[in-house]
């Protein structure tokens, strides 16, 4: 028999859970499938957020031929055949799972194909494709980021399928166990619920769950408490250069054996609450979590203990974080930002615009307009005082700002 996974995958975009920006009432794949349009895209997201349910029910919905190819495991020569039957029919779907990992000659060859329209592609991945995917099919596609599917999301469609599927009711504690458990991968969960739904309803307890599932469980303590409330507050305790309560809630995640996650939130921490104000701790932190993941538990702790008083006890510098936000959030706000034609240096040899090149004055430094004009006097990045490279950092900005 085929998994519960399989069996329920949605039909329709009502079934896709936690994606209403792209398939709700107002989500842009969803107007474009009621005007019965169709253009070649990208989804990207982590793994069983529905990109792939996402993409047979477009492929469905067209009365077009459609094909599927895994970029991992299926060769040129399959996507070949796809190209050429594509030629036999005005517009042909071909879902690429896993594109991220299809070779630069294959995306080349894939190339004209999707210009001319004859064949559209609905990529799925679970990279960035801004960074795994050639520029050159990238420029022809609509990139769409999927949503990660929440923990009440998890669960509810848990009881849900409960209810549609005639299987066991379960206590909210053993659906919460699940969630966690299946790192909120919708198809992960499902098929643990299928292995609990095993159990006759009178053995249904959260002790024989956890035996028959056999995954240690992401929850940290016996009052049911949510790994990523801990994750949390070993953040705040580490932004709050607090050392010894950032240890504590590292050795309760260490019970997870969820190596990747601990080692993101601190790469994270590194730069968002520490950045400048310790400019050496980005690489340390890095060295340490690479570390951690070659050396595996129990060892992996070493490292992340290292990683964890080192950045507690750094001086605390958020700047970089908030000018990089304000400027994202000015991008929202403005329509022309001309970037100024000095810089552009595109008429240099006429003389209409003269970039002046920082290197040829004495100090490596002159004055000139960089900003668009909307922006020309905006200020981003703030210097803090925490600590003495920034504080550096400072004073060599005012003396750039008032002595020049």
């Amino acid at each position: 028999m085929k998994p519960l996974a399989y069996r329920i995958r949605p039909n329709n975009f009502n079934d896709i859970v936690g994606q209403d920006h792209l398939v709700g009432s107002k989500g842009v794949i969803t107007k474009m499938l009621e005007q019965n349009k169709i253009f070649s895209m990208i989804l990207y997201g982590p793994a069983g957020c529905g990109k792939t349910s996402i993409a047979e029910i477009i492929a469905n919905h067209y009365s077009l031929s459609s094909f599927s190819f895994n970029a991992s495991c299926d060769s040129k020569a399959k996507l070949k055949d796809i190209a050429d039957s594509a030629k036999y029919y005005e517009n042909t779907i071909c879902i690429i799972d896993e594109i991220h990992r299809m070779k630069k000659d294959v995306q080349d060859f894939l190339l004209p194909f999707v210009e001319s329209g004859s064949l559209t592609i609905v990529g799925l991945t679970t990279e960035n494709p801004y960074r795994s995917i050639n520029p050159a099919i990238r420029s022809r596609c609509h990139i769409y980021r999927m949503n990660e599917i929440s923990l009440n999301d998890v669960i509810n469609l848990l009881k849900k399928t409960i209810k549609s599927q005639g299987l066991h009711e379960m206590h909210d504690e053993i659906l919460n166990y699940i969630a966690v458990c299946s790192s909120c991968e919708i198809r992960s969960a499902l098929n643990m619920l299928e292995i609990a739904n095993m159990l006759d309803e009178a053995d249904l307890n959260l002790d024989n769950v956890k035996e028959l599932i056999g995954k240690k469980a992401f929850l940290i303590d016996e009052e049911g408490e949510n790994y990523y409330d801990v994750a949390s507050a070993m953040i705040k305790s580490i932004r709050g250069s607090d050392p010894d309560a950032a240890l504590h809630y590292l050795a309760r995640l260490l019970q997870t054996e969820d190596l990747e996650f601990i080692c993101r939130r601190l790469l994270c921490s590194a730069y968002e609450d520490i950045g400048l104000g310790n400019p050496n701790i980005g690489p340390r932190v890095y060295a340490a979590t690479r570390a951690a993941l070659s050396l595996g538990l129990p060892e992996a702790r070493l490292p992340l203990a290292y990683a964890i008083v080192d950045l507690a006890t750094s001086p605390k510098s958020n700047s970089t974080y908030m000018g990089i936000n304000e400027a994202i959030a000015d991008l929202d706000n403005l329509t022309s930002m001309a970037i100024p034609p000095h810089i552009l240096n595109k008429e240099l040899k006429s003389g209409k615009f003269t970039y002046k090149y920082p290197h040829d004055f004495e100090k490596g430094y002159v004055k000139q307009q960089y900003l668009p004009d909307p922006l020309k006097d905006k200020v981003y990045y703030k210097p803090k005082n925490t600590g003495s490279y920034e504080r550096a950092i400072k004073e060599f900005m005012k003396h750039l700002k008032d002595d020049l």
